[in-house]
């Protein structure tokens, strides 16, 4: 049988810099070679995030590395893609984003059961430096709590 490789590339960067309100999994335009590096794994995201051209949602700052065996017709890694979103939910994430202090970043990219690559964005809200702090304490308390049942268990 056939087992697909999952793929699975967090931007961690993004649940600590923001608060995620809201998160949308939208398909993303992709050319050329770009699958054959997201199937090899070669995905940034550590950077990301979305803006409206328009009226279409595009992401910028995703770096697709070039395929290893791609010729003259290798893609860009570094390009803005265009993402895919039904029209209810791009007029909602673009009154969203014009609030002050709401931006949308890329999440998560990931292959779906038919093999389609998809992204997960988010409306997010940015974190000063306090909750940041904040947030860690949260993540080091929960670790521990975690930790002390796994023990508990034995």
């Amino acid at each position: 049988m056939n087992e697909q490789k999952k793929i699975n590339i967090r931007n961690k960067r993004a649940t600590f810099d923001y608060e995620i309100l809201e998160e949308y999994v939208a398909g993303i335009v992709l050319v050329g070679t770009e699958i054959k590096s997201i199937r090899a794994g070669k995905v940034s995201m550590v950077d990301s995030f979305c803006y409206f051209d328009k009226g279409e949602l595009w992401i910028r700052g995703v770096n697709i590395a070039e395929y290893a065996w791609g010729t003259c017709n290798n893609h860009v890694p570094r390009r803005d893609r265009k993402l895919l979103l039904t029209a209810r939910e791009l007029d909602k994430l673009q009154r969203a984003s014009q609030d002050r202090g709401l931006t949308i970043v890329g999440l998560r990219l990931f292959l779906n059961d038919r093999g389609l690559v998809k992204v997960v964005v988010g409306l997010a809200r940015g974190r000063k430096s306090y909750d940041k702090r904040e947030y860690l304490k949260e993540n080091d308390a929960r670790r521990e709590m975690d930790k002390a049942m796994k023990n508990f268990r034995r």
